[in-house]
């Protein structure tokens, strides 16, 4: 991207209007302040310009100490300050992809409260493909944080997909993932007509 994705204008920039001063990771922050008791920010090498957008949503940082393990090592740092904190759930999200909307987070709630027994995640899809925010139970918390350390979530998410629901909505920023100023500024367009 050349530049911090969770520091990007949100919404996107759009000829003429105002963004609000928001940007991917504080809008994600309050979208999911409703759902949880407790937002907890995975930072690394970028901790010092992250913290003051955190503070200021009334969210909590924890810092990777090994930020060039990759992005898992991030997941079991913050599911381990999740345990910490002594709950026993996440919400989990990237800071590359849109913040999901209130009613996809409230039809996420209500399937892992409602889940089977035996349900350890519950993962959206949209158009078939699955995407964030993912809930996660203490089980599969423990299946993250048990794994190698070169593992990666996909991985864990295959070796347990017995446990895994996956949960329909009609939120297209589920699946969205942006890795690129080109990906950034597709959201940016205005709508097709």
């Amino acid at each position: 991207m050349g530049r911090d994705k969770a520091l990007l204008p949100w919404p996107p920039y759009r000829a003429g209007v105002q963004t609000g001063g928001q940007t991917f990771l504080s809008a994600a922050i309050q979208s999911l302040n409703p759902f949880s008791d407790l937002v907890i920010v995975v930072a690394g090498k970028n901790e010092a310009q992250l913290t003051p957008v955190v503070y200021a949503q009334s969210g909590f940082v924890v810092r990777n100490p090994a930020p060039a393990r990759g992005q898992f090592s991030s997941l079991q740092v913050g599911l381990q300050e999740v345990l910490n904190h002594g709950r026993d759930g996440a919400i989990v999200t990237l800071v590359d992809r849109p913040p999901v909307s209130a009613d996809t987070l409230n039809t996420l709630c209500a399937a892992f409260v409602d889940a089977a027994a035996g349900t350890w995640a519950v993962v959206p899809e949209c158009g078939g493909k699955h995407g964030h925010p993912v809930l996660l139970g203490r089980e599969m918390i423990a299946a993250f944080l048990n794994a190698a350390p070169t593992s990666n979530a996909r991985e864990i998410e295959h070796q347990y997909q017995q446990h895994i629901q996956y949960v329909a909505v009609d939120d297209p920023a589920v699946a969205m993932n942006v890795d690129t100023p080109q990906d950034y500024e597709a959201l940016s367009l205005p709508p097709s007509k």
